[in-house]
């Protein structure tokens, strides 16, 4: 008989999602990141992202955006989207799920209210430049 194996997808190791930060012609750019930094790539990439929370005591959200990306390379990083800092205040969630080699990886990145902020920034290697972990 045909037996079908059901699992939980597998941890995420060394992919992650940064919030990077430039001065370009004196502007402050915030914008999302994906890398991957392992020694293969990471194919069929759904990202879903969204904030919420609340302001002034009401409830906000933010409308959910996802995105597909065939693949990205071993080593490197794609950008997802340019982040404002008037959703700063939200929790910004980004849930993240990938192939390797047929199996599934998944991954919740949770950017905490204040935290993108220059204070939280930290040397990124593969996008040389500075970024804010998530949590």
């Amino acid at each position: 008989g045909s037996e079908m194996c059901i699992r939980d997808s597998l941890k995420a190791e060394n992919v992650s999602i940064v919030v990077k930060f430039e001065e370009l012609d004196g502007q402050e750019v915030w914008s999302v990141h994906l890398l991957n930094e392992n020694p293969v790539s990471i194919e069929n990439i759904l990202i879903v992202s969204k904030g919420y929370g609340k302001s002034e005591g009401k409830e906000e959200e933010t409308s959910t955006i996802r995105q597909f990306q065939e693949s990205l390379d071993a080593n490197s990083s794609m950008q997802i989207e340019l982040i404002q800092p008037e959703v700063f205040h939200l929790f910004n969630e980004y849930l993240l799920t990938y192939y390797i080699k047929g199996d599934i990886y998944d991954k919740k990145c949770i950017f905490v209210p204040e935290s993108i902020t220059k204070e939280n920034l930290v040397p990124i290697k593969l996008l040389q430049a500075n970024g804010v972990l998530h949590s």
